[in-house]
C-alpha cells in the first residue's frame, strides 16, 4: 500500500512542478473528446488549480523555511470565499455555495497561477545567488 501511496504523490508532485504543461494537457485533452474550447478551459483551470495549490505551498515553504504555505493559500480562499458570500448574500440576499465555491477556485487560479510565476522567479533568484 505505501508503494501506490508514493505513486501517487510523484505522480502529483510532477504534475504540480509542471503546471503550465499540466494546464495544456487537460485542454488538449478536454478539447479532444467536446471540442468546445471555452469548456475545456474551464475544465483545464479547475484541474490545474488542484496542482498549483501544491506547487505554490511549496515554494512559499521552500522560501521562507517554514511549513505554512499550504495552511497560508487555504486560509486566504476561505478568507476570499467569506467576502464573496457575504457581498453574495448583502446584494442577493442569499448565498449560492456552488457558484461561490466555483468562483473562490477560478479565482484561486488566476491567483496562485500570477504566484507561481512570481515564486519561481523568486526561487531562482535565491539558487543562483546561493551559488556565487
Amino acid at each position: 500500500m505505501a508503494a501506490v501511496r508514493d505513486a501517487l504523490v510523484y505522480v502529483y508532485a510532477g504534475f504540480a512542478v509542471l503546471s503550465p504543461v499540466t494546464f495544456a494537457l487537460v485542454y488538449f485533452a478536454a478539447l479532444w473528446r467536446t471540442g468546445d474550447r471555452k469548456r475545456s478551459v474551464r475544465t483545464a483551470m479547475d484541474i490545474t488549480t488542484a496542482f498549483l495549490i501544491g506547487a505554490v505551498a511549496a515554494l512559499i515553504n521552500s522560501l521562507t523555511k517554514s511549513r505554512f504555505g499550504l495552511w497560508l493559500i487555504l486560509l486566504a480562499m476561505l478568507v476570499g470565499g467569506g467576502l464573496m458570500g457575504g457581498a453574495q448574500a448583502r446584494l442577493r440576499g442569499e448565498v449560492d455555495i456552488p457558484r461561490l465555491a466555483r468562483a473562490v477556485w477560478r479565482i484561486s487560479f488566476l491567483v496562485l497561477s500570477v504566484l507561481y510565476i512570481v515564486l519561481i522567479i523568486a526561487y531562482l533568484i535565491a539558487f543562483i545567488s546561493s551559488r556565487g
